[in-house]
């Protein structure tokens, strides 16, 4: 089989995983067969999926999506940041019937930020939601990312892994220079949802 149509195929099969995972086709599959080369990134994606969908059962949705938020925006990629940002809003959202205090837009946007800062800005959001339990995994998040610890049970071993997945998809979304698309969670896919969700946000404009 030709580089060329390898490449396709493997370009087709993660854009439909990504269709049926979270409802839309992300911008990133192509720039990772692209960078990885077509077997290494179907492989690694298809590694990569199980393992998080266990994270994801075993930390819960919202508390997935802030840790892959933190780890993509200390690494500075602004197209993960935004996407997991937009699905930890929704699923806050659909749970609390309100909004996180600081939109994923803006969120997304604290790729350049100073690790103690992005910790304290944070920290200071996830209080002010009304998420305080969260600001202990933000913390443990941000120590494995930067190496100041190492982790020491199953699930800052989980969050481990999550940090190695996310220096791969940051620095091909980077690379790529790959702009925003959708919440990175199947709560993409209630439009119902997201319409109640886009409408609050406009009256707050």
């Amino acid at each position: 089989m030709a580089a060329g149509e390898l490449d396709r195929l493997a370009t087709g099969l993660l854009e439909g995983l990504g269709k049926e995972y979270w409802g839309f086709v992300p911008r990133l599959a192509g720039a990772t067969v692209e960078q990885l080369g077509a077997t290494r990134a179907v492989g690694w994606s298809l590694g990569s999926i199980h393992r998080y969908d266990r994270t994801l059962r075993a930390l819960g949705p919202l508390r997935t999506q802030l840790i892959c938020m933190s780890i993509s925006l200390h690494n500075g990629c602004r197209y993960n940041a935004y996407g997991h940002a937009y699905a930890a809003e929704l699923i806050y959202f659909r749970k609390r019937g309100r909004l996180l205090p600081i939109d994923p837009e803006t969120l997304s946007e604290w790729v350049d930020l100073h690790p103690n800062e992005l910790r304290d800005r944070l920290c200071d959001m996830l209080q002010h939601a009304d998420l305080h339990v969260e600001v202990i995994w933000i913390d443990r998040t941000l120590a494995l990312a930067t190496g100041e610890q190492e982790a020491v049970d199953q699930d800052e071993a989980r969050i481990a892994h999550l940090v190695r997945m996310f220096s791969v998809l940051d620095a091909v979304a980077i690379a790529g220079k790959i702009e925003p698309d959708e919440a990175h969670d199947p709560i993409n896919k209630d439009t119902a949802l997201k319409a109640r969700h886009a409408a609050m946000r406009s009256t707050m404009a």
